[in-house]
């Protein structure tokens, strides 16, 4: 007997399996070996209707021209799968019906699964009663009946979730939440899901969704309304946000948020978001209409104005070496960031930096302005940095065996009322590094610099230390310094220990510091970080002048799940004139005070580290920081302190004394739930710092709240109170409830 497959050719993929062809008036018979068969997948032109094809035992009934696979069949089609029991095939319908352990999988990944499904002979459409859809984003949809027609797939009662189904052992596992819904339809591309007659199911309690809701399984996101967020706070009352996110390309998007207060006049809040070739880049602004708080208690009544908040920032790498950064934010009032809980910030900065960087050179060509927040900013006293130009250049070649670094750096900062200041400056940096045979690490550096500075209005500068003589100043800046370490490494305490000695020597001649402005290198504090330091200021308006000898030692313990690692040290100057630093510094007198700082850590439970730094003539406290952490991911109590007790002048703004505690914490009582709160306290007293309003014991601010997180649903509650004042306002009280789902897509 001949067969002919003309309308279906069927590749016999499993080599050794048994074959039978069955028909009304003849016995069983054994086919042709497989190669015979399937004549026309000889032809290039069929193979567009080649279905590879595999099956314990294939029968074929003449009658009714129907072709009956059995036993672990396969069929696979332009990358449409099917796996069954038994697989009949209708040659005069075209008509495929799968029964028994039924999955199908589509070219995206999508699965499948069902215990019968009838479709076409392409395997791309058909029905399916009792289906489980299975995505290749994770999400499950089951329902009662499904049907595919021209790759999109609709579903008649169905619930959806994104959740894991299964605990990691394999166990059953209740879904935090489900879409119920009358009907689901997939798109064809698989990447929007549409609900109609939905509802949200969480934690078992029902909620109504819109009449259409759509979700997309992909990362790019869809036009529609995102969950609200609900609040209150004493300044806002109750507050509701309706954001509304629109989708214009893969690549663009816009969010729009309504903000609706029972205490305050509503507001809009919107934000553009675009990725480019070259970069991304974001705009935001937030607009509202109230009162506008006072910025001091002299004058307790407010105004009624338009109210704002602008932000921007991006980048965009126009080549492997060259980038240019920007970020703008702009308030309209002192108090409006703080009122609507738009940022904590109590100074906005804004910038652009246009920079090229290369092995060995940066180039940086940048901008600066900032709007103060603070009750005691002055907005027209603030510093505008334009422009602020850096340059340096890293010799490749070795110079007298050491490595060379050209700087070349400018600087203009102008003030509507105040101050202005230019400064340009020229740097050589050599520096030589040795290693002796007994393991000593030694380099020696030589420096050479010359600055040019022009200042005007001096005189409005109210710290006489910062001012600097108007006009034109030069000066030549030169050191020579010499660093040695000795690390000494052996076994100890079931571990290993490193003692490192180290001492250094900078030589450099007196230099003329006072008639130059100071705007750069206010902030002087000795810690560890900058005890080694060539120059111990923090930026170039200030050198460190006359010879000095910096001495320390190092030590470090690493044994399992242990490590303790400590430095300690103090300089001594060998010039007799004058210090330059202020009085509480530490580095006033030829001795310094004594720094250092200790860090202990057993495996990931437990993190302290504490800085000090010791009067050199009575040992007591002047530098008191510690930061503690301890306990898991998941449970964990961090404590932070810091006591500053330097006696240095109030009048210098930029050291004055405080004392404060941070606390912080998390404590996961159950599987899923957890308590979490925070607080800083301002323990600073008239003693301490006479310009301060804390009486030694002020709360700053407090947070406290209770969370719930799984692998897919997040909802929590929070209380935070924040007691800071700015002129007649106090942001008091603020309750906040939060809710999201993992996995929803948008």
């Amino acid at each position: 007997m001949k067969m002919s497959w003309t309308a279906l050719p069927l590749l016999l993929a499993v080599p050794g399996a048994a074959w039978a062809q069955t028909g009304p008036a003849q016995p069983t018979l054994t086919p042709a070996p497989p190669t015979a068969v399937p004549t026309a997948a000889a032809d290039p032109s069929a193979n567009d209707s080649v279905i590879d094809f595999a099956a314990d035992m294939l029968s074929y009934d003449n009658e009714r021209d129907l072709v009956t696979a059995n036993g672990s069949v396969r069929l696979a089609r332009d990358g449409n799968y099917l796996a069954a029991d038994q697989v009949s095939w209708d040659r005069k319908t075209g008509k495929v019906q799968a029964s028994g352990n039924v999955v199908v999988l589509d070219p995206q990944g999508n699965k499948l699964i069902g215990e019968k499904v009838d479709l076409t002979d392409t395997l791309k459409d058909g029905t399916i009663d009792n289906l489980l859809l299975v995505l290749d984003t994770g999400g499950r949809v089951a329902a009662t009946r499904g049907s595919r027609v021209n790759g999109a797939t609709v579903l008649d009662n169905a619930i959806y979730t994104g959740c894991p189904v299964t605990e990691p052992c394999g166990k059953a596992k209740r879904p935090s939440w489900t879409i119920t819904a009358a009907r689901v339809t997939r798109s064809a591309d698989g990447k929007e899901i549409r609900f109609s007659g939905g509802r949200l199911n969480v934690l078992g309690v029902s909620l109504p969704l819109l009449p259409i809701f759509v979700v997309h399984t992909d990362q790019v996101g869809t036009t529609g309304a995102l969950i609200p967020d609900l609040s209150y706070s004493a300044s806002n009352g109750f507050e509701i946000t309706l954001p509304y996110h629109l989708q214009f390309a893969p690549n663009r998007d816009a969010t729009i948020t309504p903000h609706i207060y029972t205490g305050n006049a509503p507001a809009i809040e919107a934000r553009y978001r675009k990725l480019t070739r070259i970069g991304a880049f974001q705009v935001g602004g937030f607009l509202t209409y109230g009162r506008v708080d006072s910025s001091t208690t002299l004058q307790p009544v407010g105004h009624n104005a338009v109210r704002g908040y602008f932000e921007a920032n991006g980048k965009a790498q126009f080549d492997p070496y060259w980038s240019l950064t920007v970020s703008v934010r702009a308030a309209t009032d002192k108090t409006v960031t703080r009122r609507y809980d738009l940022t904590r910030d109590d100074r906005l900065r804004s910038f652009a930096d246009l920079e090229r960087i290369t092995p060995n050179s940066y180039i940086s060509i940048a901008g600066w302005a900032f709007q103060g927040l603070r009750v005691d900013d002055r907005q027209r006293a603030i510093p505008i940095a334009l422009p602020a130009i850096d340059a340096r250049f890293r010799v490749p070649d070795p110079v007298l065996g050491g490595r060379v670094e050209l700087q070349a750096n400018s600087l203009a900062i102008l003030r509507l009322d105040g101050q202005d200041t230019q400064r340009a400056f020229v740097q050589a940096r050599w520096d030589l590094r040795k290693l002796t045979a007994m393991g000593q690490q030694l380099t020696f550096t030589a420096l050479g610099r010359g600055d040019v500075y022009h200042t005007d209005d001096s005189a409005s500068t109210l710290t006489a230390l910062y001012r600097g003589v108007d006009g034109w100043h030069a000066r030549a800046i030169g050191a020579l310094a010499a660093d040695a370490r000795w690390p000494l490494v052996g076994p100890a305490f079931g571990g290993t220990q490193m003692i490192i000695p180290r001492v250094q020597v900078v030589l450099t001649p007196p230099t003329p510091n006072l008639s130059f402005p100071n705007e750069d290198s206010r902030s002087i504090d000795l810690d560890d970080s900058n005890l080694f330091a060539i120059n111990r200021f923090s930026g170039y308006d200030r050198w460190e002048d006359g010879s000095r000898v910096t001495y320390g030692a190092e030590y470090s313990l690493e044994r399992p799940r242990f490590s303790l690692s400590t430095v300690i040290g103090q300089s001594y100057r060998l010039s007799r004139s004058p210090s330059l630093f202020p009085e509480g510094t530490g580095l006033t007198d030829r001795f310094s005070d004594i720094v250092g700082r200790t860090r202990i850590r057993y495996g990931r439970f437990l993190d302290i580290t504490n800085r000090f730094r010791l009067d050199k003539t009575n040992f007591a406290v002047r530098r008191n920081e510690l930061d503690l952490t301890v306990g898991s991911d998941q449970t964990y109590l961090q404590v932070g302190y810091l006591r500053l007790n330097r006696n240095v002048d109030p009048a210098i703004e930029d050291l004055r004394d405080k004392e404060e505690l941070r606390l912080a914490g998390r404590w996961k009582f159950r599987r899923y739930w957890s308590l979490f709160g925070a607080t800083v306290v301002d323990l600073t007293n008239k003693g301490e710092d006479p310009l301060s309003l804390a009486s030694g014991f002020e709360p700053v601010r407090h947070r406290l709240g209770i969370d719930y997180e799984d692998d897919c649903l997040i909802f929590g509650v929070q209380w935070r109170r924040d007691y800071e004042r700015i002129g007649t306002f106090r942001k008091g009280s603020t309750f906040a409830l939060h809710f999201a789902l993992k996995n929803l897509g948008r």
